[in-house]
C-alpha cells in the first residue's frame, strides 16, 4: 500500500463538467478523480469505468453536465485516524484506490493498492514516462550563490528535469559541532569538514536557489542530511527528497522522510542487499513512495565496480521504479543504465573538474550534461516495446526498392488459374512479397498480365476497388508519372493532374512524346533528390549547395513550361517544391533557422518564374530520404511557415500528413495549425498521419478527424485544389488512390 498525499493531481470541483474532469483522469495517467466541494469535503468518485458505465445507459451524452451529477456517491473510504493496517484491509486488485478523508471529510490522502505512477513535483514516473534527469550540483557550487545560478541557468538549459542539492546543519550532524579543525578526526573526515565548512550555502541562500530553479523550468530537489534540514526543506515546501547513500540505512531518518508524504528517491551506495531489504521494508510499513538507484558510492567508481545488473534486482526488491546514481567517470554508463529500465538517472555537474572538492573530478561539464540529455532520449526512442514487430514506414519505403516480388513470368489471361511455373520472383519490392506464393498459386486471374507484370494483394483477396467518376466540392487531381499518367487518367474524371518528377525526368522529351491536348489544369512536383545523392535545399548556408538548387529547381521550372502548352487549362501552373531546411545530426538553432528563411528567400528571388508559380510544402519534423531519416528545419511549424508566406507573397501546397505529424511530435494542436496554414493553401496534399514519421497514410489509417479536417478547409481554402497523396498509391493501376477518393468523397 502507498499513501498518497500529493492529490492536487486527482480533484475536481463538483462544479466541473463532465469533460473536463475527463481531461484530469487523462492527465494524472490512475483512471480517476475526486470529486469536491469548495470546502475540500469529498463528494464522490468517478472512474473511467464509472463513466462508461454511465454513457451506455444515456440515450444522448452530454460531457457540459456538472461532475457530481453522474460521480459515484457510494464508494469506500477511509479515515485519517485509522491505521495502516485497517485502511489497507479495504484495498484489493479489485478496489485499487481508497480515499483517506479527516473527521469533516475532506480529502487528505489517497491509499493506493500498488502506486501506478509517482509524482516528482509536475512529472509523474511511470513505466511509459521519460527517464527523470537529475543534474547534481551538490557542493559544487563551492559556496557561492552566484555560481550556483549559474550552474542551474546552464542545467535547465542542457534540457535536464531538476537540479538537486544538499543541506546540512553541522552543529547537528557531527558528534563535534562541525568542527572542521579537531585534530582527533580522521584524515578523512578532516578533508570533508574542511570542504563541508567552506562550500555551505546558507539556508536563505539555499531558498532563493531552489527559487530560482523554478524561474528556470526545472525542479529544486535537495538532499537533508539530518532532521533540522528536513525541517528546513520541508518549511520551504520541498515537493521531493533525494535520501543519501549514507542514510539508507539510518532507519529513523527513513521514518522522519516518509512521514512527510513526499517521493523519496533513494541511493543503495554501500549497502548490503540484507540492508536494502531492511530498509524497503520500513518504507514500506510506513507507505512511502519511493524509488530505488543503483550506486556505487566511490568517487570515481571504477567501472568493474558499477554492477549495472543489479538495477533489475531492485525492481525486484523494492516493487517500485528504479534508477541510477553514478559516480563513474563519463555518461556512457548512464545511457546504458537507461537500456535496463532506469527511470531516474542522477549525474553530478559542475562548470570546472579541476575546481576544489571531491565530486567535480566525476562530474559532467556543461556540454557533456546536454550530450548525455540528448542521448539519453535517443535511446528512449530507441527503445521501442515488447509488442509484436511492425515494419516501420522507412523499412516499407525501403522494402519497395530494395526486395523482391512476385511477377507474371508469362502472358496469363484472365480466368486463367494461376501456376507455379506462371510465377517468377523478381526485384524490386514493389509487388507482392514472395513469401505469399503459396497463397498465390491457384487463385482465378482477375485481369490479363504481360510478362513482368506484377502481381499484388488484390490478386491474392480479390478485394478489388475499381476506379469511377468522383464528385468534390473542389477541384480534385491524381499523382501520375510520364510513364503512366495515360492509364491513371482512364475512366476517372480529374480537373488536373500532378506530375512527380524524378531528376531524370527534367531530361524527358515534352514535344516528342505529347501528340495531343488535355482539357485539364496542370499540377508539377519538383525532385527532392538528384544525382549524386543531391538534396534540394534553397537555404543551405553552403553557398555551391544552394546555387545548385537553384539550377535545378529551374530546370523543373523550364519543363513546367513545356508541359503547360499540352493542358488547355493550364494558365499558371503551380510547382510544389520541398524548399529545403535539412540539417543531418540534429535539428538547428532558432537563429540558424532565419538564416536560413534568409538564404532561401533570396534563392526564390533569383528564379525565373514566368508563367508559372512555385509553392513551398509543409514539412515534417523527420523527412525519409535516401533509405533513412533526416531532420527538417524550415517550413515545419505553422508560425514560422506564415510568417515566411507573408513576407515573400508565398502560397502553399498544404502537406495535411506532414503537419499532421509536426503537431504529434511538438503536442501542437492540429486543429490550430490548420486555421493558421491553410489560409494561404493554393493546393493540398492529402492522406492521412500516425506518430512522428508515418506520413502517407491511407485514409482511416491514422489519426486525423476528416470530418472537422473538412469543415476547416471549406472555412479556410475553399478553392484550394487536392490530390489524395497515398504513399505508393499508384500500385496496381492506382489502387490507392481510388480507394483514397472513395473514402473522401463523403468528407469533401
Amino acid at each position: 500500500m502507498i499513501i498518497n498525499k500529493n492529490i492536487k493531481q486527482y480533484l475536481v470541483p463538483d462544479f466541473a463538467t463532465i469533460k473536463e474532469a475527463l481531461k484530469v483522469i487523462d492527465q494524472n495517467h490512475n483512471g480517476y478523480v475526486l470529486v469536491v466541494d469548495e470546502g475540500g469535503v469529498l463528494e464522490g468518485v468517478l472512474t473511467d469505468g464509472d463513466y462508461r458505465r454511465w454513457s451506455l445507459e444515456q440515450a444522448q451524452i452530454d460531457l457540459n453536465i456538472h461532475v457530481s451529477t453522474v460521480c459515484r456517491k457510494d464508494f469506500q473510504f477511509a479515515f485519517n485516524s485509522e491505521s495502516n493496517d485497517l485502511i489497507e484491509a479495504k484495498l484489493s486488485s479489485e478496489r485499487k484506490f481508497v480515499p483517506i478523508v479527516d473527521e469533516k471529510r475532506r480529502i487528505v490522502a489517497v491509499a493506493e493498492f500498488k502506486t501506478a505512477n509517482i509524482g516528482i513535483a509536475n512529472f509523474l514516473v511511470t513505466e511509459t514516462s521519460p527517464c527523470f534527469i537529475i543534474a547534481e550540483i551538490g557542493l559544487n557550487h563551492n559556496g557561492s550563490l552566484e555560481r550556483a545560478f549559474e550552474m542551474i541557468k546552464l542545467a535547465a538549459d542542457t534540457g535536464v528535469d531538476c537540479v538537486k542539492f544538499q543541506m546540512r546543519n553541522m552543529s547537528s550532524l557531527y558528534l563535534n559541532k562541525g568542527n572542521s579543525d579537531d585534530i582527533k578526526e580522521d584524515l578523512g573526515s578532516q578533508y570533508v569538514l574542511d570542504l563541508l565548512a567552506k562550500f555551505q550555502l546558507t539556508d536563505d541562500d539555499m531558498y532563493k536557489a531552489f527559487d530560482y530553479c523554478k524561474s528556470c523550468g526545472v525542479i529544486p530537489m535537495c538532499t537533508p542530511w539530518d532532521s533540522l534540514s528536513l525541517e528546513s526543506l520541508e518549511k520551504y515546501g520541498m515537493d521531493a527528497y533525494k535520501v543519501a547513500s549514507a542514510d539508507f540505512t539510518n532507519h529513523d531518518f527513513l521514518k522522519e522522510l516518509a512521514k512527510t508524504g513526499k517521493t523519496l528517491i533513494c541511493s543503495t551506495g554501500m549497502c548490503s542487499e540484507l540492508e536494502i531489504i531492511e530498509s524497503v521494508k520500513i518504507l514500506k510499513k510506513h507507505s512511502a513512495k519511493f524509488i530505488l538507484l543503483q550506486c556505487n558510492s566511490t568517487y570515481p567508481t571504477p567501472y568493474k565496480d558499477v554492477n549495472l545488473k543489479y538495477i533489475q534486482r531492485l525492481k525486484d526488491l523494492g516493487d517500485c521504479f528504479v534508477g541510477y546514481s553514478g559516480h563513474e567517470r563519463g555518461y556512457h554508463v548512464v545511457l546504458a543504465s537507461i537500456a535496463l529500465g532506469a527511470k531516474v538517472v542522477e549525474k553530478h555537474f559542475t562548470l570546472d573538474k579541476n575546481m576544489e572538492g571531491n565530486d567535480h573530478k566525476v562530474s559532467l561539464l556543461p556540454e557533456e550534461l546536454k550530450e548525455m540529455v540528448q542521448k539519453i532520449k535517443d535511446i528512449e526512442q530507441s527503445l521501442g516495446t515488447t509488442n509484436g514487430r511492425i515494419p516501420t514506414q522507412g523499412e516499407l519505403m525501403n522494402r519497395n526498392t530494395l526486395a523482391k516480388s512476385l511477377v507474371a513470368g508469362k502472358m496469363i489471361k484472365m480466368g486463367q488459374i494461376i501456376s507455379e511455373d506462371m510465377i517468377v520472383v523478381k526485384a524490386p519490392g514493389k509487388g507482392l512479397q514472395p513469401n505469399k506464393k503459396k497463397e498465390l498459386i491457384g487463385k482465378v486471374a482477375s485481369r490479363n498480365f504481360d510478362v513482368g507484370d506484377f502481381f499484388y494483394e488484390t490478386d491474392v483477396t480479390s478485394l478489388f476497388v475499381y476506379r469511377k467518376h468522383y464528385r468534390f466540392r473542389r477541384p480534385w487531381g491524381v499523382a501520375v508519372r510520364f510513364h503512366d499518367y495515360k492509364e491513371l487518367m482512364k475512366d476517372v474524371n480529374p480537373d488536373f493532374i500532378e506530375f512527380h518528377l524524378s531528376y531524370k525526368d527534367l531530361y524527358y522529351d515534352v514535344d516528342k512524346n505529347f501528340f495531343e491536348k488535355y482539357d485539364l489544369n496542370l499540377v508539377v512536383h519538383s525532385p527532392d533528390t538528384f544525382e549524386g545523392d543531391f538534396l534540394l535545399d534553397l537555404s543551405n548556408p553552403d553557398e555551391n549547395h544552394r546555387c545548385r538548387s537553384i539550377v535545378e529547381l529551374q530546370k523543373t521550372i523550364d519543363i513546367t513550361r513545356k508541359l503547360k502548352r499540352y493542358f488547355n487549362k493550364a494558365h499558371k501552373p503551380l510547382i510544389v517544391v520541398s524548399l529545403g531546411g535539412f540539417s543531418t545530426d540534429g535539428l538547428i538553432s532558432k537563429a540558424e533557422q532565419e538564416i536560413r528563411y534568409t538564404l532561401m528567400a533570396d534563392s526564390l528571388r533569383e528564379l525565373d518564374t514566368d508563367g508559372v508559380e512555385v509553392i513551398g510544402q509543409t514539412l515534417p519534423p523527420y523527412p525519409w530520404y535516401f533509405g533513412g531519416q533526416l531532420y527538417l528545419n524550415l517550413f515545419v511549424t505553422a508560425e514560422d511557415t506564415v510568417d515566411f508566406c507573408k513576407k515573400n507573397n508565398l502560397r502553399l501546397c498544404f502537406d495535411i500528413s506532414h503537419s499532421k505529424l509536426t503537431c504529434n511530435e511538438l503536442d501542437l494542436s492540429f486543429n490550430d495549425f490548420v486555421q493558421k496554414v491553410a489560409p494561404y493553401a493554393a493546393h493540398l496534399h492529402i492522406a492521412d498521419a500516425k506518430g512522428v514519421d508515418g506520413e502517407g497514410l491511407q485514409i482511416g489509417d491514422g489519426e486525423i478527424d476528416f470530418f472537422y479536417l473538412a469543415e476547416q478547409l471549406d472555412k479556410m481554402c475553399p478553392e484550394a485544389s487536392f490530390i489524395p497523396e497515398i504513399w505508393q498509391g499508384h500500385k496496381n493501376a492506382g489502387e490507392g488512390f481510388w480507394l483514397a477518393l472513395q473514402k473522401l468523397e463523403k468528407y469533401f
